[in-house]
């Protein structure tokens, strides 16, 4: 009779083990994976939008900890020394969406990179920058054309504008 009670045990017990060394490995936070984009094991998720802002985002996870929604962005080129600001602001861009989708204010999201995570605070100011930059990019939708933004060869040559640009290099 105890070893029909004793196995169960110890395959739970090994389960449990197995699950908590995969979510480590996988290097995000604990707790219930809501939402996710990787198409690694589940069907890809509706995108985020909000059609006030004509914002839309998918981020890779939505971690739920105790009702506090955490987008994470993973990211598989090189690790930076901090965070890229394009990619500060994407974060903060699944923030302000989940905000909007779901009315919980995420205290900060995270970019996971192959050999650090980077927490980014989502503070009132940086969501004023988010704002800002997407009226920016609104108006700059809005004009004919847009002077280049670069003096590098190497960026123009994997544009892909570079067919009907007048200001290829």
């Amino acid at each position: 009779m105890l070893p029909f009670i004793l196995l169960p045990l110890l395959l739970a017990l090994l389960l449990f083990w197995l699950a908590n060394r995969q979510q480590k490995q996988t290097g995000l936070p604990g707790g219930r994976i809501v939402y996710s984009d990787t198409r690694g094991w589940a069907r890809v998720e509706k995108p985020l939008y909000d059609a006030r802002l004509g914002l839309t985002g998918k981020p890779d996870y939505l971690i739920d900890q105790s009702d506090l929604l955490i987008p994470v962005e993973v990211k598989t080129g090189r690790t930076p020394s901090a965070p890229y600001d394009s990619h500060i602001f994407q974060v903060a861009a699944y923030c302000l969406l989940v905000q909007r989708t779901y009315g919980k204010r995420p205290t900060h999201g995270l970019i996971k990179y192959p050999h650090r995570t980077f927490q980014i605070d989502y503070t009132p100011q940086l969501e004023r920058e988010l704002l800002t930059l997407l009226d920016e990019m609104h108006l700059a939708r809005r004009k004919r054309t847009l002077p280049r933004s670069h003096d590098q060869a190497a960026r123009c040559a994997r544009c892909g504008f570079r067919k009907i640009c007048d200001q290829q290099l």
